[in-house]
């Protein structure tokens, strides 16, 4: 995984293909994620691993867990060969503390809400800051207040699109940005073009 002070750090989530990851990595994606969580988008990590093979090492493969078992994360995450674990749920210190003997990068997944989430509290390495409705693939008022400290690890997510995405990163600054529904032609179905798009108009703003 690389990515400059000055450069955006953009993940495109949920792939299921070689076809979709591929286009990903040549458009530019500094992570790509896989689901293993129930969903539309939802892998196997038999599946993942195939598809991790494809993917050069300067891209951090992740997958997204919900909510899940310890032990069933470790295992999943191991089988797949994934570089970075994401968690979206009510995981204590502890949690991310036992994980982080893994090696694998922790990024934790919080929805905006009254108060804000600081990267780091949990000792993750990143933060995914998502909508009050996570997953819900709709745009939320960015601007309300102070999304993250200066200098935070911290990806906007939630109904960003590639029409969207350049306004939402020129209002808040993150240090990152992810993408699902926003490049798919269908629910759980990846667009190229779409995904191709994002990865341009995010570069664009900064």
């Amino acid at each position: 995984m690389s990515n400059s002070s000055d450069s955006l750090f953009i993940k495109i989530c949920g792939l299921k293909n070689e076809q979709d990851v591929d286009t990903a990595v040549e458009a530019g994606a500094d992570a790509i994620g896989f689901v293993f969580s129930t969903s539309p988008r939802r892998i196997d990590a038999a599946t993942a691993a195939r598809l991790c093979r494809r993917v050069p090492e300067h891209v951090l493969t992740v997958g997204v867990f919900r909510a899940e078992p310890l032990d069933h994360v470790r295992a999943v995450a191991t089988e797949a060969g994934i570089g970075a674990v994401q968690l979206h749920g009510p995981e204590d210190r502890g949690y991310y503390d036992d994980l982080a003997t893994g090696g694998w990068t922790l990024i934790r997944a919080a929805a905006f809400g009254d108060s804000v989430p600081r990267c780091g509290e949990m000792g993750e390495d990143m933060l995914l800051l998502d909508a009050p409705v996570p997953g819900s693939g709709i745009a939320w008022d960015w601007s309300r207040k102070s999304l993250a400290g200066a200098g935070e690890r911290w990806l906007l997510a939630g109904g960003l699109t590639p029409e969207n995405v350049r306004k939402a990163v020129e209002a808040t600054r993150p240090w990152g940005v992810d993408v699902s529904s926003g490049v798919e032609q269908s629910r759980g179905v990846k667009d190229r073009a779409l995904i191709r798009a994002f990865v341009e108009a995010a570069r664009a703003a900064r």
